[in-house]
């Protein structure tokens, strides 16, 4: 009897090699540090003069992600010469990130609703973490220049929706989970990854707009437990009614057509010779 044929490990665009993990090492830890430095900041600290530091972020983040993609390029595929980021990846990328973007006007600003998630789910999970940080990155900062929502907190939604879609990208079954399992998982990232965006984009206005004197103001120099604690109140009360819509949504979205986007995206990838 013939064997039967193995399951063909999955097409990623941007594979991840050891210098592109040290970029996205860099880049994360820069928006780690973008995001939470407030907590640590000292009573003295002139936190509303560091309010308008979001352009220097941006300056910051955009070599940064072409870091990423220049380390592809001097990479390459190990397996077959071929480029790690050629001109058929930047074409998908391009695609991908205008749909993205054309996504999002759609809901936003409707009870939190924001298709566009469970594309860059779904994206980053058939293109792999690489390439889905690029492109939550860039499908962002395109939605931002489309719907006009350039403002200080683009370069922050731009770090938060690469880490969505590098964690979709990272998620286990790559090679060999396929079906309603896939879609379940996917489903369920889904859900903790929408409400996990609103609640890092929450601690990137927190300490500039929470008010003064309140039970849910940041409070600099204070303990770290109880600002955190502060800081969950501040997301129970102001935030929770957005995040829990659009989690719903990318989940419906997942489970009624991720199967047919999944397999449509990872054709494409075939078809496209990334292997």
């Amino acid at each position: 009897m013939n064997a039967r044929p193995s399951r063909p490990s999955p097409v990623r665009p941007v594979p991840l090699g050891p210098r592109s993990v040290v970029s996205l090492c860099l880049v994360s830890a820069v928006g780690v540090a973008a995001f939470g430095w407030p907590l640590l900041a000292s009573r003295e600290s002139d936190l509303v003069g560091h309010s308008a530091d979001a352009p220097w972020l941006f300056a910051l983040l955009m070599p940064l992600l072409l870091a990423v993609l220049v380390a592809q390029l001097s990479e390459g595929r190990r397996a077959t010469g071929a480029p790690g980021l050629d001109a058929k990846a930047v074409a998908m990328l391009g695609v991908l990130a205008a749909a993205g973007a054309a996504l999002r006007p759609l809901g936003a600003g409707t009870a939190g609703l924001e298709p566009m998630f469970f594309l860059m789910v779904l994206s980053g999970r058939a293109l792999g973490p690489g390439f889905g940080f690029v492109l939550g990155a860039l499908a962002m900062f395109a939605s931002g220049l489309l719907t006009g929502g350039v403002g200080p907190w683009l370069p922050f939604q731009m770090l938060a929706m690469g880490w969505v879609c590098l964690g979709a990208g990272l998620l286990p079954g790559a090679a060999a989970l396929r079906g309603r399992g896939e879609l379940a998982l996917l489903a369920g990232y889904g859900v903790v990854s929408a409400v996990a965006y609103g609640t890092v984009m929450n601690l990137q206005g927190w300490p500039y707009i929470g008010g003064l004197g309140t039970a849910i103001s940041f409070v600099p120099g204070d303990p770290l437990p109880a600002n955190l604690l502060r800081f969950a109140l501040y997301c129970l009360t102001t935030s929770l009614g957005w995040d829990l819509p659009r989690a719903a949504l990318t989940a419906v979205l997942c489970l009624t057509v991720g199967g047919p986007l999944l397999r449509t995206l990872r054709r494409a990838t075939r078809r496209a010779a990334f292997r």
